[in-house]
């Protein structure tokens, strides 16, 4: 999930700046853990995302999505800033919901400066937050809290999340691709399998829930090229404890995306998966209500692994409208059959809005 360059184009369309006083993510880098759960505010922009598939004793199926990003203020404008209120970053946090029970989407979106711990992060460990959204992490174990609206709407997840296996660092010599040429790179790992369990509210409901989710934590500087325009990114974690991480970065002039990802084994053992080694296809479309068109099913095909699956929408309308509803992506759960089943979630921008230039 990469979702964090989108937010941060956003902001450097506002002057925030194009990331030339932040660090670079460069080939070499060493993640430690749990310090590397926290905020590294060397580099402009960072995200941490939480998705997983929940399930109640009463028959409750639930997608959620809880997303954290901080986006760093160039140095010289801070300096130039004599405000006693400046800051050095602005986070923002997306929480939506899918009821696969009954086809509803629902989401809601928060922006913040750290003025008066409205918003933050810390450094060394996962403390990251907005208002009374948050999540962090405590001896080994995650906690995700997020609440909104109250009454017949309200909307609630209180959740405790347990790694079943070691984080993930996605690339090679610590960084992730994001251009054939290795122009751009970012610091991206997951922890795949996340046995999950806690409270769920949906409409005033509240119910005990059960399920896995997935985490990913990527910070670095660099922008989208100027020839891409959006991404696919694909997480599934199927019935048989294996995991599978992909994504494809698409370019404006309709040529080949450049696609990069991850298998993860039963072990926890990764093995770095290449353009030439597996095969993304589309299988159909969804006119989303508010213009434009998503691609909607489909099929991966990875030879080495001996696996040909087919993701299937839960269902399709899953599409947030986001900063002041002035950009939309797809972030939706999805169905994992064909060779192997499971669960999944897809996210898919620069269809239903492009990205500022």
């Amino acid at each position: 999930m990469i979702l964090f360059v989108f937010f941060a184009m956003i902001l450097c369309g506002q002057g925030i700046g194009q990331g030339k006083e932040f660090k670079q993510a460069a080939p070499g880098y060493v993640f430690h853990f749990p310090a590397d759960h926290g905020s590294h505010d060397d580099y402009q922009m960072e995200w941490w995302y939480f998705t997983g598939h929940l399930l109640s004793k009463g028959g409750l199926k639930q997608g959620f999505e809880l997303t954290f990003f901080r986006t760093g203020i160039q140095k010289d404008a801070i300096r130039q800033n004599p405000s006693g209120w400046r800051v050095e970053n602005i986070y923002s946090a997306h929480f939506a919901l899918s009821n696969e029970s009954v086809r509803q989407f629902w989401f809601e979106e928060k922006m913040s400066r750290p003025a008066l711990g409205r918003g933050g992060s810390e450094k060394g460990h996962l403390q990251v937050w907005i208002d009374n959204w948050q999540a962090k992490e405590e001896k080994g174990i995650f906690y995700l809290s997020a609440v909104a609206g109250s009454g017949k709407s309200k909307k609630k997840v209180e959740l405790t999340l347990i790694p079943e296996k070691p984080a993930v660092v996605h690339g090679e010599r610590g960084v992730s691709p994001k251009d054939r040429h290795s122009e751009n790179h970012s610091h991206y790992y997951s922890l795949t399998r996340l046995k999950t369990s806690g409270v769920l509210t949906w409409d005033g409901a509240e119910a005990r829930v059960e399920g896995v989710s997935w985490m990913d934590h990527e910070f670095g500087s660099a922008l989208l090229l100027p020839g891409q325009a959006g991404w696919d990114w694909f997480s599934v974690q199927l019935n048989d404890r294996t995991e599978l991480m992909l994504y494809q970065l698409r370019n404006r002039d309709k040529t080949p995306p450049f696609s990069f990802g991850t298998f993860i084994g039963k072990d926890g053992t990764a093995t770095t998966l290449r353009q030439e080694d597996f095969e993304i296809k589309s299988t159909g479309k969804w006119p989303s209500p508010l213009g434009g068109f998503y691609p909607m099913g489909w099929e991966i095909a990875i030879p080495g692994k001996k696996l040909s699956l087919v993701l299937t929408p839960s269902f399709f309308n899953q599409e947030l409208n986001v900063f002041g509803r002035s950009l939309r992506y797809w972030e939706g759960s999805v169905l994992v059959s064909g060779s192997s089943s499971g669960a999944g979630y897809v996210e898919m921008t620069g269809y239903g809005s492009p990205f500022p230039r």
